[in-house]
């Protein structure tokens, strides 16, 4: 199924960009250019992109930086 019509990128190639290394939307963008001109793909992009790093079994969830905590505070994740 396509999820960025302007570069004509679907599902499938977002799998395999993981499967060659791709783990952020950035990714994505800089190896497919999704989401580079509309942007109305971003939203079902970062599904799909999420989707196929919970299928792999070598990437462990990252947790995301708390935006109410001041980039210079030490914070300590367990």
């Amino acid at each position: 199924m396509y999820v960025c019509l302007c570069e004509g990128v679907t599902d499938k190639e977002i799998e395999k960009a993981v499967d060659q290394g791709a783990r952020t939307m950035r990714d994505l963008r800089r190896n497919l250019c999704v989401g580079s001109q509309c942007g109305k793909c971003t939203c079902h992009a970062r599904d799909v992109l999420h989707e196929a790093l919970q299928a792999r079994p070598d990437v462990i969830e990252v947790p995301i930086r708390d935006a109410s905590i001041p980039m210079d505070a030490e914070v300590i994740y367990s």
